[in-house]
């Protein structure tokens, strides 16, 4: 085999990554599948919203609940020793409409992390028959709790989790995030791909949005099975998927949008609160697994930034890279600009976004061994924790 031809073979990872995980995420399901219509003989859903310094966010959040098509709801609101005006906002909705009470977390215990202790403090308060945990960064369009129960309905599903779509209005968010869930499309595919998983490790819900019938719920502890996990979504699923129950995850992106952070600052410390703390409870129990996993995190944007970095050798007049390398990296790097590109129209975004991708690989390494060299160590909203 000739230097070019071995590097068009070096490259065929880059070319194939990105069409395999694109026809995985074809397969998936959706919410716009459900027919929403449930009527007056609905279970009580009882959705209840943590939160913790979320002033920017809770009227909104709270005010799209309130607006959904759902005929029997109850809105709890659990303010988490909130610092700013959260409380007092959604204090003043509640005085607006009765569905909606606002209680308080009690002092953290030893041994848990603030939102699952908040969720469980919500669970104990509601009485619906279902109990849907929402982030305070979310909002809803009037219909997806009813298509939401819908589907429970339909899948006999006694967990199911939407991943909605993820606001991008500045820069930063812009860059990043597509860099983000481009890595976790590359761990799990689409919906069916993690469904129709029978292991343990390949069940993920999406925090923003898990519904639970309580009885599912209580079976495994609820929220204090994972008190003391990062990714207590994660962890919910997992476990609930041991126990037998039969969990679902959907696309909800008509009816689900969440902006997750708003600013470098704030992406940096929330992605690196969770990608490795949390991304390690999502493999095998296996020792090497766990050994291995800090190198294998870096692997994706290494991938991305080795390529341009070998084509950015070669222009500043290296003598290396040979033949062989450099028809690997222009290959490699055509691809993912091809990939990029299509990411960006699918999100409405302009495909020249695609351009700056070396640029989001650089940040999203940074971050990724920022959360390395924390371990298991997390900081989040005035607290320090370390992962179980």
């Amino acid at each position: 085999m000739n230097p070019r031809s071995l590097g068009v073979a070096l490259a065929l990872p880059w070319i194939v990554a990105p069409i395999v995980t694109a026809i995985r995420l074809s397969r998936s399901r959706s919410l716009d599948e459900a027919a929403p219509s449930v009527g007056e003989d609905a279970p009580l859903l009882s959705v209840i919203v943590p939160a913790r310094d979320e002033e920017e966010n809770i009227e909104r959040c709270l005010r799209s609940i309130l607006a959904t098509s759902y005929p029997r709801l109850e809105l709890v609101l659990v303010d988490d020793h909130s610092r700013d005006p959260t409380r007092r906002i959604a204090e003043r909705i509640a005085r607006e409409d009765a569905r909606l009470r606002v209680v308080s977390a009690p002092d953290l215990p030893a041994g848990w992390f603030g939102k699952p202790w908040a969720c469980a403090t919500g669970a104990r308060e509601a009485r619906g028959a279902i109990l849907c945990f929402m982030d305070a960064d979310t909002t809803q369009s009037p219909d997806l709790l009813p298509r939401m129960v819908d589907t429970m309905r339909a899948r006999d599903a006694g967990m199911l989790t939407v991943a909605g779509a993820q606001e991008m209005h500045t820069f930063w968010e812009t860059l990043l995030q597509p860099q983000v869930f481009g890595m976790l499309l590359m761990r799990y595919g689409g919906t069916e791909s993690v469904n129709e998983s029978r292991h343990a490790w390949d069940k993920i819900a999406n925090g923003q949005c898990i519904a639970i019938r309580r009885a599912a719920y209580e079976s495994i502890g609820g929220h204090g099975a994972v008190r003391d996990k990062v990714a207590e979504d994660l962890m919910l699923a997992q476990r609930l998927f041991r126990a037998g129950v039969h969990t679902v995850l959907v696309l909800g992106v008509g009816q689900l949008s969440t902006r997750m952070y708003s600013s470098l600052g704030a992406l940096v410390r929330g992605w690196r609160k969770n990608v490795f703390a949390g991304g390690i409870d999502a493999l095998p129990a296996m020792a090497i697994a766990r050994a291995l996993f800090p190198v294998a995190l870096t692997l994706f944007p290494l991938a991305e930034l080795v390529p341009v970095a070998t084509l950015a050798a070669h222009a500043a007049g290296a003598a290396w890279p040979g033949p062989t390398a450099l028809t690997w990296a222009w290959i490699a790097t055509t691809a993912m600009l091809v990939a990029w590109s299509v990411v960006y129209l699918r999100a409405r975004r302009s495909p020249l976004w695609a351009a700056l991708f070396p640029l989001g690989a650089l940040v999203l390494l940074w971050i990724i061994l920022g959360a390395i060299a924390r371990w298991r160590r997390v900081s989040w909203k005035g607290r320090t924790y370390r992962a179980a």
